[in-house]
């Protein structure tokens, strides 16, 4: 069983009070395969070399979220039988993405 923490149902502007959005990059997104939202997929978060930085489990409506710092990242989805990728700049704040799986 992975330790990942499972994501919240909606994708809003609402963050805990520990994260500053004018310093720190929020990545989020849906993980969807031919435009329908994929619950429970493992979502990784790699950084620039590709080195594994974080993991979540995509919500019932295929979202994710990561607390990150600015730079590029690849978000990758790997759910039964599909995968995919987003390669992606991240500023401060947030930084929206989607993440298709075949």
């Amino acid at each position: 069983m992975c330790g990942a923490p499972v994501q919240e149902e909606t994708l809003d502007r609402t963050l805990p009070a520990n994260v500053d959005p004018a310093t720190a990059s929020i990545i989020q997104g849906r993980v969807v395969r031919d435009g329908e939202p994929v619950a429970a997929a493992y979502v990784r978060l790699l950084d620039a070399t590709g080195e594994f930085t974080a993991e979540v489990v995509s919500s019932a409506s295929g979202a994710f979220r990561f607390f990150a710092s600015p730079g590029r990242w690849t978000v990758r989805a790997l759910a039964p039988g599909a995968s995919g990728s987003a390669d992606l700049e991240a500023g401060v704040g947030f930084t929206e993405t989607r993440v298709e799986i075949s």
